[in-house]
Formats: C-alpha cells, sequence, structure tokens
C-alpha cells in the first residue's frame, strides 16, 4: 500500500498543501512547528476518520476558518482509490471513498492501513492497560470489519449495563429483572474480542522478539501476553466458547461488587498486555530507551501482522522517531 498524493486545506496550521509522495521512504524535513508533525496526522486521520491527538474535530480547522479538507489518492495492490474528509464548524464530517459519500466511520476504517509511531507512543509501555487496549483496538480494526462491529456492539452493551448498575440502588427490582440479559450480551462480544486479540497478541510476540533483538544485539528478550480479565488460562481464549462462560459466571455473580463501584467490573475493556524484558515488567523495570525500542518494536510489528494477514504492508507514519 502506498500513499501517492495529499491536498489539504485549512488542517491545523497548513492553510494550503498539496503534495505528491515518492513511492518509497519520504522525509519531510523542516522548522519547528511548520506543520510536519500536522502533515502525519493529515495522512492518518483519513485512515481511521479521526485524529491521534484531539478528540475534537473542531481543533482540526485552522484558525479562523470554517472548514478543512483533506484528500489523500493512495495505491493498494489492486487500483489507486481517493478517500476525502471535510469538516465544517459546528457540522458532521462528510466522508467519500472514491467520490461516493460514507455513511459510517466504521465503512472507511481499513480501506487506507497506517500504522503510526510517534513520541508519545511511549505510553504504550509505561502507562496504564487503556494505552495497550487501544493500541489493539486501533491495529485490529484497520485488519478485521467483524473485530470493529464487536467492539462498537460491546462499548454499546456496556454503556447500557453501567447505567443500569448506577441506578440499582433505587431501583433494584429493575436492575435483577434485566441484569443478565445484558451480561449475557456483554459476555458473547466479549469472548469474540478477546480471542482476536489473543490471535493478534501471538502473531505480534514473534515479530517484537525479532525488531527488538536487532535492536539490542540479542541482549534482551521481551515477551508479550493477553491478561483477560476472566482470568481463564491463557491459552483458552481461543476457544469463544469457554471465554464466554467465564466472563458470564464473573458477571452474574459479583453484582454487589459492581454495585458498589458503580461500573461493570469485568469484561475486555478491564484486559491488558503484560510486556516483559528478560521476565521483568517492562514497565516498572525498563529504562527509557528500553521502553522506547519496545514500542517501536511493537509498531513494526504491527505491520508485519498487517503483511502477513492482508497481503501487503501498510503506510508507516513516524513522527520524530529519533526525538530522545
Amino acid at each position: 500500500m502506498e500513499c501517492n498524493k495529499i491536498s489539504i486545506r485549512n488542517f491545523r496550521n497548513i492553510e494550503a498543501a498539496d503534495i505528491t509522495f515518492d513511492g518509497g521512504v519520504n522525509i519531510l524535513c523542516g522548522e519547528n512547528a511548520q506543520g510536519k508533525t500536522n502533515m502525519l496526522e493529515a495522512i492518518h486521520f483519513t485512515s481511521l476518520g479521526k485524529s491521534f491527538r484531539t478528540t475534537h474535530d473542531e481543533e482540526l480547522i485552522r484558525f479562523g476558518e470554517e472548514f478543512c479538507e483533506v484528500s489523500l489518492d493512495f495505491t493498494d495492490t489492486v487500483r489507486r482509490q481517493n478517500i476525502t474528509v471535510r469538516m465544517m464548524q459546528g457540522k458532521k464530517k462528510q466522508i467519500e471513498h472514491n467520490k461516493n459519500k460514507v455513511t459510517k466511520l466504521s465503512d472507511v476504517v481499513g480501506v487506507f492501513r497506517t500504522v503510526l509511531f510517534c513520541p508519545e507512543h511511549l505510553s504504550l509501555i509505561k502507562e496504564g492497560p487503556g494505552e495497550r487496549r487501544n493500541f489493539l483496538d486501533i491495529a485490529l480494526s484497520q485488519l478485521y470489519p467483524m473485530y470493529l462491529k464487536s467492539l462498537q456492539r460491546y462499548n454499546q452493551i456496556l454503556k447500557q449495563r453501567n447505567q443500569l448498575i448506577k441506578a440499582a440502588e433505587d431501583d433494584r427490582a429493575t436492575f435483577e429483572a434485566t441484569v443478565d440479559l445484558w451480561s449475557a450480551q456483554l459476555a458473547h462480544e466479549a469472548a469474540i474480542i478477546a480471542r482476536y486479540r489473543y490471535r493478534y497478541i501471538k502473531m505480534a510476540e514473534e515479530h517484537v522478539k525479532r525488531f527488538f533483538g536487532e535492536m539490542t544485539g540479542e541482549r534482551e528478550t521481551p515477551t508479550l501476553v493477553y491478561l483477560g480479565s476472566s482470568k481463564q488460562p491463557i491459552e483458552e481464549y481461543e476457544d469463544v466458547a469457554k471465554t464466554e462462560a467465564a466472563y458470564l459466571e464473573l458477571l452474574n455473580t459479583r453484582h454487589d461488587r459492581e454495585i458498589g463501584a458503580g461500573c461493570t467490573l469485568w469484561g475486555i475493556h478491564k484486559d491488558d498486555i503484560r510486556i516483559t524484558i528478560n521476565e521483568k515488567e517492562a514497565r516498572a523495570f525498563a529504562s527509557q530507551g528500553q521502553q522506547r525500542s519496545l514500542a517501536l518494536a511493537m509498531k513494526l510489528a504491527e505491520g508485519e501482522v498487517c503483511a502477513a494477514i492482508t497481503g501487503e504492508r501498510p503506510v508507516f507514519l513516524f513522527d520524530d522517531v529519533f526525538s530522545e
């Protein structure tokens, strides 16, 4: 997969730009605050339909302007394609794929696949489980439309179940009458998502070991292990039925703890990846250099897994990769 050309209007500090890329490695050079990261953000934005730097689309529109537009031409193994995203102040963004309007964001995710690495991705190693779950969700959503749909269903069910839990103290009868229904649906989607994640981590681990070994002269060995909140044996995440049953048992037998906490305590929204170097927890014991190398190795592995599954490598976007 290759990025051929990008046209930008009023995106961040970029008033207007039309850039054609070479088929190989492209390097953006310039002074600070001239828009290099903004350019990468614009490219990545067409891949997922959202920014990696903000959750507020209005922040992407150049100060003082009413709209912004990003139009990207790219080539996959079959043909040349285009994705265009337009945003106006106070209105829903518009996305077109090959001049056809996209009504759901999920329909464009995975069409143009990217792997992004920036200094903030040190959080993959040193921050909490949410960063690693986000890494998995972005990588898997670009590879499997069914994963994204299952994740969206899971989040909708989780929201409803959490609302039910919060209202339980005032309306225990409604909680008791309906909680099992929500738990069953949540456990079903959780089992599907957990298997995708488990398989992905198994594939990624071998590439992470190779890339990290090349960076460290084979002196250190990293490991990646999927930690599901169902607490079942690792290899059993391959079995959807067993995983569903394990999650369902937790969700059906610990209602008082969840009511006390005011939220759902078990499910894939609580899962994590255990990352170690020479059997020591990387989050606690790895140096900043080790953390950076490991985060980069995970991003390179993301590209290799993508190539293995789809038959072509994604577009790699490296932002200030040597900053530290």
